[in-house]
Parts: structure tokens; sequence; C-alpha cells
């Protein structure tokens, strides 16, 4: 007979759909047993007894570019993956997608390796792999370094699409790549984003035909909407097929405009990013990539030229922001980091929700978005 791990009771639950009060959740083996009445647990059972608070769907980062001290794309080793997972953890992520920045492709197929084998040794808080780049407009790279900036080749194609156990997101610019490319990837299972791209609006539906669906860190490295010229921002919200990234930390993008992509996208097409980097969950809040020192300043990551490099937030901060500064509603901003991102990578038939059957992934919260406990696959660690 399997023993019960634990009964969880005494905070509100928000299941990913709804909240209940005066529910538990019973935990056996890593996986979510059942919900139900507090007052019908098992008193033999091991009982959290959470005063107050929120728990919920543990947290769901598509694009996390390091943490705890660790930059995946300079140190593309297992290790270094489990000390992103560990330094990202305390923020209430408890699944990840971590990502390669612009690079050669020797770095990022050192990288793919290290998150399959992270997956095979079951490092639990790691989903697959977000490659962004190096397929870019040179126009809109951002903090990317302009000498791996460069167009796809067959070469890439191929090496790509034989990627296997694991999910794989790649961001590309929809102008430059060649007619086809696109389709290669999404045909092969490969979830394909805009980012960094001056495209405009025609290429970017022309991406979306072929499959493309997703945009990386809306409004952000991308061409803007405007009246005469809808860019890759309007074809984005225009879309309703097509999920969105979004980075709401108080830097990237302004509260009106945040709100703007909610009211535009379909509901559970816009979900949270955090494109956080070493310096979360590290004590060093400032790092170098590509020879150059990016540091912290004001709650941003910036380089020496003032570019945002990425962002300094875990998804707590984001649910927070988006909640107390931005007025999304608590529910849905909790989707926003959790079902919407699971939805997107097809997995939400096993994270995203606290279900019976699914993972034991939950974060738990008190009123000011302190992260209290976090369970990723029934394991617990208390902050």
């Amino acid at each position: 007979m399997t023993q019960i791990i634990q009964s969880i009771v005494g905070a509100r639950l928000f299941d990913g759909e709804h909240f209940l009060d005066g529910m538990a959740i019973i935990l056996e083996d890593g996986v979510i047993a059942n919900v139900l009445p507090a007052n019908d647990i098992d008193t033999e059972s091991t009982v959290v007894n959470l005063e107050g608070g929120i728990i919920a769907p543990g947290f769901i980062d598509l694009q996390v570019n390091g943490g705890g001290g660790s930059f995946f794309t300079t140190d593309t080793s297992v290790e270094a993956l489990k000390t992103i997972v560990n330094g990202q953890r305390p923020t209430g992520t408890t699944a990840m997608m971590p990502t390669l920045i612009s690079d050669t492709r020797e770095v990022h197929q050192a990288g793919v390796k290290a998150v399959t084998d992270a997956i095979k040794q079951g490092v639990a808080g790691v989903l697959g792999v977000h490659i962004e780049g190096p397929f870019f407009s040179l126009a809109k790279r951002g903090a990317h370094n302009e000498t791996y900036i460069r167009s796809m080749t067959v070469e890439d194609e191929t090496w790509l699409t034989s990627i296997k156990g694991c999910k794989v997101i790649v961001t590309i610019a929809p102008e430059e790549v060649q007619p086809g490319q696109i389709k290669t990837l999404t045909d092969a299972g490969i979830y394909v984003c805009a980012g960094h791209t001056n495209a405009k609006y025609e290429d970017v539906v022309r991406g979306i035909n072929e499959g493309l669906s997703g945009f990386t860190h809306l409004f952000n490295a991308m061409s803007p909407l405007a009246g005469r010229a809808p860019g890759t921002v309007g074809a984005a919200l225009e879309s309703e097929s097509t999920w969105c990234g979004i980075i709401v930390d108080g830097h990237h993008v302004h509260a009106a405009s945040v709100r703007l992509a909610y009211q535009t996208k379909p509901k559970g097409k816009l979900y949270l990013v955090s494109d956080s980097m070493s310096t979360v969950g590290a004590e060093k809040k400032s790092f170098t990539i590509y020879g150059e020192t990016i540091t912290e300043k004001d709650g941003a990551l910036v380089n020496a030229q003032g570019r945002l490099a990425g962002s300094a937030i875990g998804m707590i901060d984001a649910v927070r922001i988006s909640v107390m500064e931005v007025g999304l509603p608590l529910d849905e901003t909790l989707r926003m980091a959790s079902l919407y991102p699971a939805q997107y990578m097809e997995i939400d038939h096993e994270l995203g929700r606290i279900k019976t059957g699914y993972r034991a992934d939950l974060v738990y919260f008190d009123d000011n978005f302190k992260v209290k406990h976090t369970w990723v696959a029934g394991a617990q660690q208390s902050y």
C-alpha cells in the first residue's frame, strides 16, 4: 500500500481554475493523490499546516537564462542547470526551459546535451531548452552579441530537428529565415517563436502560416505597432492562435502595454516569463557575458550602453507586479505563471493544475507575495 507522504492544509487553494477554501492536498510519491475537504484527511498522515496565504500550481518559466550565480550559455553543464533550478526555486519556479542566448552552434549543442542529460538524471525542474538566437535581426539584437547573429543554414535545420528527449523552443526573426524553414522546425515538433525581429507584418503572418506559434518577450526587441505598419507587435496581438510571453518587471514593458496585451490576446494566450539572469538567487548582482559586465541597477539589468540585458526578477515578482502594479486579477495572473505556459508546451495534463494525478509541483506564498514553500515532484523546500 502506498504511504501518504503529506496532507497540506490551512492555505487558500488555487487549483489552476478556481480558488477553494477549507481544502487539503494529499501528496503520494511525488503526485497529487487527492484534493478533498480538510476535515476528511487521514489523521495518521503527515500534516503540513499552513497559516493563511495561497497555495497554487508551481510556476513554469519558459525563458530562464540563469540563476544562483550560474549563466547557462557560459556554463553548459548539468551542474550549472542544477544551480539555476535551485536559484530560481525560491521565487516559486518549479519547472523551466533553460535558455541559451546567441552563440556558436557548438555552445548550443553542448547546452542541449546538458539539458537532455539533466532530464535523464531526473532533474525535475528542467522541461527542455529554449534556444534564443542566433537567427536574429541585427537591428533588434538587444544585448545579443552581433558576432554570432547569422542566417539559418541547412546544417542548423538538421541538428535542430534531430534534438530528442526534451521540449525545444527556438526563437527566430521571421524575416531572417528562408521560406519553409519555420515549417521544417515545427514539423519536427519544435515550438518556434518570433523575437529579436524587425519583421514586417507580412513576414510574421507568413511565419504563422508555417507554424510559428509564439512570441518571445512581447514588445521587446521587435518591430512595433504603427498605424500603417502593424509590425511584429501588431501581428502578435491580432493572432488568435499564437502565444505571447511577456516580461512584467516594471522595466521591460509599460503597465499600460501589459494591460493592452492582456485585453487583446484571447484568454490563455499570454503568459509570464522572467527572462532572468544569474543574479536571481545569488548574492552577486553583476555577471559577465560576451566579455562585458552586466550590472543590476534600480531593479534592472543593463550593459555598458544601458541596454536591458535580461531581468533581475523571479516569477513571484512577475506575479506580484502584474497584480499590484498592472492591476491584473490574481487568478488570471497565476494561470499566466503556470497553466498557460503548460498549455503552450502541451504538458497541461501533468503540470499547471492542482488535480489528482498531476505531478506535485506547488508554490505557497503569503499575502505579501513572499514564497514560503515549494514542492517539486513532492519534494518540499522551505524559505
